[in-house]
């Protein structure tokens, strides 16, 4: 699995926003420069996770990005979905679409399993678990797997 740079820096801001100490919004400059994010691609970012319902959007000189929702009310895979779509699909199709023969039909419960891994970790995990460095304790003894840190 890949996650693009669309969704990482989509999730970078949002636990930015989540971070914010009080309830003034944060400006699309103060995000990108956090977290060394490009400005331009950040404005479209947010402006797609504005469609999604995830951040509220402010105008003029207080104006700004904030959160829609309480953070722990919003999961990483809230915000992956908003800026990339479904979080598992095998050339852009979702597992359940897809159709399979011979030696191959296997590999669509491979699919299946991978995207159900994927949707338990992502949707169990929300932006207020992350900006407090606090991962589900499920989720974090998975980084404790031997090899869990080395590439293959």
């Amino acid at each position: 699995m890949r996650i693009s740079a669309r969704a990482d820096y989509a999730v970078r801001a949002a636990l930015q926003l989540a971070a914010s100490r009080d309830d003034a919004p944060l400006k699309t400059e103060a995000i990108a420069g956090a977290q060394d994010i490009p400005h331009k691609f950040l404005e479209g970012i947010l402006n797609d996770m504005r469609r999604g319902g995830l951040v509220l959007s402010q105008r003029g000189g207080n104006g700004g990005y904030r959160l829609a929702r309480p953070a722990e009310s919003i999961s990483i895979a809230d915000v992956i979905r908003v800026v990339d779509g479904p979080l598992v699909s095998v050339r852009g199709v979702r597992p359940p679409d897809l159709s399979y023969s011979g030696p191959a039909q296997s590999l669509l419960p491979l699919w299946i399993a991978l995207r159900s891994n994927v949707r338990e970790i992502l949707e169990g995990v929300s932006l207020a678990d992350v900006a407090a460095a606090e991962l589900p304790a499920d989720v974090a003894a998975l980084t404790d797997v031997p090899d869990a840190w080395v590439n293959p």
